[in-house]
């Protein structure tokens, strides 16, 4: 069965039934090598055309459906037609042309790229694969095409009749149909990494950026590069085809959750019909919130979309309805206790308004208590009930909130037939994810919790080499973290710039002892120890808490001080705390893209 995107059962409020016929017979007749698009935006000029068909062997293939009988058509020529659908005769372009029109956007798009034509010979300049465009009358049959003359305005082997798609149809047959359509058929096949380079090229909101930013700004201009990083299969069809409703996605470390998050925001942002109520984005770890925002902000969207880090959204409903704030006397965690239960309070007594924001998007949600989701569940307007929840247990680093288990259901999230898992970590190399995996295999032992739990999922490298993650076994902490400076330092002359790298504390402590050396070394570098020390853009090796890093990444990573990140050096006291520990260290080592060093850390 071929790969339709996105799944059908996400298009009912905007296809129409023939379309829905060709879906079908799409799907049901090739073979599971096959991609499928169904009405979405291509290349720099954003056409639609109906439905794209891509075959390494076979090539690229537009298609335009008229869900017209013969009935209503009154003249057809090879320049426009007329119609009458409701007795009002009007003129259209000939469908052939609607798609041949389509079919040269999506060429015009792909010549752009080096990679994808052909450097000499009598095709130069060509595409290195064939294409072709046709079309599809889902209610007109071969034999009334034919006695109506239609031929004449379309060639007959650029069309596939009502009677030539039933569902009883030959796939041979249909598939021949199809292939018929290509006045001559080219040699050659796509490699896999050019099927890449085509969704690349057609599909700028599949495409996973260089570092520094969480989302492609998708710029037709910008030079295309060698090497390039598309969403699989899996992440495009379920950012495309969410719908709905609430949805709930498990996925591992590194598996792009929040690229499908960033993708789903935009796209409920431009698409909203009421522009009353914008969307929502809760992150808990403020960091990340601030790179969300920075790049909702680049795209023009921030008075859409709304980025929050969790108790700073909780702040702004108190002061936005006139809801008492906490006493500014109270200890941190009791002052954000009491920010979070006023607000719940203000809700509950309807001084806070719910239904507030067209959808709310969660990132972080392992790491939200029970009572938080259930707050935040009230904030979705009844109108649309669009929520999505990102969690991954194997991340859930603040033990406090993690409590007894509980149900989605219980807090009022819908999740029953609408979670997804992802299990490929497309972020790590396979080192990588081998040594974070190997330190963590208690957290990250699989565990089935059915639709409405939340699971354990075990990661899957992409496959993706790299050098071994370095051990740093040194006598002291300053040594350590000389030795961290030394490294990246080595980096930056192999390449790397200041700002792709970090260095992950276990306390803040640590954090001081780091800086110490990145300056003893000039080294450019930024502490982030508050709300507003984090700057994403900036050149700069980034010095955090463990805690603070969760949810960014970067190409080269120090983690020091997460006291079982080298087996055996400690043991701790308590089951909690190991497992604690293990936590930590999985977040920590799981940001580095591509290299990791780790370092234990033990003071003298």
């Amino acid at each position: 069965m071929a790969v339709l995107i996105p799944s059908l059962s996400t298009c009912t409020a905007r296809i129409q039934p023939g379309e829905r016929r060709l879906a079908e017979r799409l799907q049901q007749k090739l073979d599971d090598d096959y991609l499928l698009w169904f009405d979405v935006p291509i290349g720099p000029k954003q056409c639609h055309p109906d439905f794209v068909v891509l075959h390494p062997r076979r090539g690229l293939l537009i298609l335009e459906t008229k869900d017209w009988h013969l009935g209503i058509i009154q003249k057809a020529s090879p320049g426009d037609w007329l119609i009458a659908p409701d007795g009002v005769p009007k003129s259209v372009p000939n469908p052939v042309e609607q798609a041949r029109y389509q079919a040269l956007q999506v060429v015009d798009a792909l010549k752009r790229d080096a990679q994808l034509i052909q450097h000499e010979g009598k095709c130069q300049g060509m595409l290195t694969f064939p294409w072709s465009y046709g079309v599809v009358f889902t209610r007109i049959k071969r034999k009334e095409f034919d006695d109506a003359g239609l031929g004449s305005a379309i060639e007959s082997n650029r069309v596939v009749c009502a009677d030539e798609m039933l569902e009883d149809a030959e796939p041979e047959a249909f598939q021949s149909r199809l292939w018929n359509m290509f006045p001559q058929m080219m040699r050659g096949a796509l490699s896999l990494p050019q099927i890449d380079r085509v969704r690349w090229n057609l599909f700028p909101e599949v495409r996973v950026p260089d570092q520094g930013v969480l989302f492609d700004d998708a710029d037709d201009k910008a030079t295309i590069p060698d090497f390039l990083r598309v969403m699989d299969l899996q992440q495009e069809q379920l950012a495309r085809s969410l719908g709905d409703g609430h949805r709930v996605i498990h996925g591992v470390a590194g598996s792009g959750k929040t690229m499908i998050l960033g993708y789903r925001a935009e796209y409920l942002a431009k698409t909203a019909r009421d522009l009353r109520k914008p969307v929502l984005v809760l992150c808990y770890n403020e960091p990340l919130a601030v790179k969300l925002q920075a790049t909702m902000q680049a795209k023009a969207l921030a008075d859409r979309v709304h980025v929050r880090h969790f108790h700073k959204w909780c702040r702004d409903q108190l002061v936005a309805f006139g809801q008492p704030l906490p006493p500014n006397d109270l200890a941190v965690d009791a002052k954000m206790y009491q920010m979070v239960h006023n607000v719940i309070d203000g809700v509950d007594r309807k001084m806070i308004p719910s239904g507030q924001y067209l959808a709310v998007l969660v990132d972080e949600g392992h790491d939200f208590a029970p009572e938080w989701l259930k707050l935040v569940t009230q904030m979705v307007d009844p109108a649309t009930n669009s929520l999505l929840l990102l969690y991954d247990d194997a991340q859930s680093i603040y033990s406090k909130r993690r409590g007894k288990p509980f149900s989605f259901k219980s807090v009022g999230v819908q999740a029953q037939g609408r979670t997804t898992i992802l299990k490929i970590n497309y972020r790590n190399t396979r080192q990588i994810l081998q040594t974070a995996s190997a330190m963590a295999t208690e957290l990250l032992r699989p565990q089935e919790k059915g639709d409405d739990g939340v699971p354990l999922v075990q990661p899957v490298s992409c496959g993706r080499d790299g050098p071994e993650p370095i051990v740093i076994d040194l006598p002291s902490t300053r040594a350590q973290a000389d030795r961290i400076a030394e490294l990246m330092a080595s980096a930056h002359n192999e390449g790397h710039a200041w700002g792709d790298m970090a260095v992950l504390c276990r306390s803040k402590e640590l954090m001081d002892e780091c800086a110490n050396a990145l300056g003893r070394r000039r080294l450019p570098h930024k502490v982030r120890k508050g709300t507003h020390d984090f700057n994403p853009a900036a050149d700069t090796i980034k010095v955090m808490t463990l805690h603070a890093s969760k949810g960014l990444e970067f190409p080269v990573v120090a983690v020091i001080g997460a006291r079982q990140a080298v087996a055996g050096l400690e043991v701790l006291a308590k089951e909690e705390d190991a497992l604690e520990e293990m936590r930590l260290f999985y977040v920590g080592a799981t940001r580095a893209t591509s290299l990791l060093m780790i370092a234990n850390a033990i003071r003298q």
